[in-house]
């Protein structure tokens, strides 16, 4: 939603375009300068129109009080003015809406002066934007424009692990001599004068000051963390963590006798027909072999061979599985084992972090219009356990 203005439109912004998320969430970090809060809203509406639902702070205890008394109160109340000099829509934005850190025993911190504080900090940051970031009808846009350099490192950071393509970052720019000016709130519609700090103490008028949004792009990371990072609560550590192990080199070791798979430091176990499967496949592409489909010759007789080994061949559950092979082998059998085999990886890995491993559609079969299917990885990156405990 574009602004129009100029000068002689200076205080009326006119919108363009509906904006598509009905949920438009501002997140921003604040110290001793609640204006950022009124510098980034103001830069948001008059550089791209848009304008959001709603307003969440992360602050200390400090940053807290200055934001309530300067942004929330009936005088000054900087906030409320913004939104009428420039008629802006309703803003859920009150006390509710800032979060204090608090340390483990849920004293509120005052301000952040060590490593224990930066920890708190970090956790706290990348718990909130995990939360918010979790509804897909919400649009998050975060600046780190206030506070200390390390909550809007964090900020960004924790942006960078769970953004999505439709979440923003950015920082505001404010035209001198009112970048450092402590009563600059943003530029007024019509003239408020306000004065240079001592010794000049110099009169400079609201109405000049320029701002613009400086967009920060980021590597979203968010589809290479396990869903588990996705759903619960986590320390920002962890998640770092868990991010850094989609780099190392590829690797992927299964081991037969517990069913189990890893990949990524992640190990996780498949019921025994998926785990033969998956098995089957992944020696296939350790050997170097074609990739298999359904249709072809000899395809339920080499599944099997590894089902014997993992389920037992005299196990019932392998007399079942033959006797059905028997009457015939194709894609109702195939398809099912891929697909749940593929939500495994996933759901261990992350979709990032996952599709390496993925069972994926590989060559054409000559002649046809059909692929047959298998693993991508190289297949010095497969290792097999075998069931005696040594190594194949």
């Amino acid at each position: 939603m574009p602004l129009l203005c100029n000068g002689a439109c200076r205080g009326k912004m006119v919108h363009m375009n509906a904006n598509d998320y009905p949920r438009r969430i501002l997140l921003a970090v604040t110290g001793l300068s609640p204006q950022i809060v009124t510098e980034t809203l103001y830069g948001l509406a008059h550089d791209e129109g848009w304008h959001p639902t709603e307003i969440h702070l992360i602050t200390t205890t400090e940053g807290a009080e200055r934001a309530r008394l300067t942004l929330l109160s009936a005088s000054p109340g900087w906030f409320h003015r913004l939104r009428r000099d420039y008629s802006l829509p309703e803003i859920q934005f009150d006390a509710d809406n800032i979060h204090i850190l608090r340390r483990q025993d849920g004293t509120p911190l005052e301000d952040i002066r060590d490593a224990a504080d930066n920890s708190l900090a970090a956790d706290a940051m990348a718990e909130l934007v995990r939360v918010l970031t979790a509804d897909p009808q919400a649009q998050v846009h975060a600046s780190i424009a206030g506070g200390r350099k390390t909550m809007g490192f964090y900020l960004g950071y924790a942006m960078s692990l769970y953004g999505r393509p439709q979440d923003e970052l950015s920082h505001v720019l404010i035209s001198a001599p009112f970048e450092s000016n402590s009563d600059f709130y943003y530029p007024t519609p019509a003239s408020h004068i306000l004065y240079t700090h001592a010794p000049e103490r110099r009169p400079i008028d609201a109405h000049d000051a320029r701002i613009s949004l400086a967009r920060i792009p980021f590597v979203r990371l968010r589809e290479g963390l396990p869903e588990k990072l996705l759903n619960g609560q986590a320390r920002f550590s962890e998640v770092v963590a868990q991010a850094q192990k989609a780099l190392p080199p590829l690797g992927l070791v299964l081991d037969p006798k517990e069913r189990s798979i890893t990949a990524c430091g992640e190990t996780f176990t498949l019921k025994p027909a998926h785990f033969a499967f998956y098995w089957w496949l992944s020696a296939r592409r350790q050997q170097e072999q074609n990739g298999v489909h359904w249709s072809e010759d000899g395809i339920a007789e080499g599944l099997l061979a590894y089902y014997a080994q993992v389920a037992g061949m005299h196990s019932g559950e392998y007399v079942r599985a033959e006797q059905a092979f028997s009457r015939g082998f194709d894609q109702s059998n195939f398809e099912p084992a891929k697909a749940h085999v593929n939500r495994a990886l996933t759901k261990a890995l992350g979709k990032r972090r996952a599709e390496p491993y993925l069972i994926t559609a590989l060559e054409f079969i000559p002649g046809t219009r059909y692929h047959r299917f298998g693993l991508q990885l190289p297949s010095a990156a497969i290792t097999v356990i075998s069931i005696e405990s040594g190594r194949e």
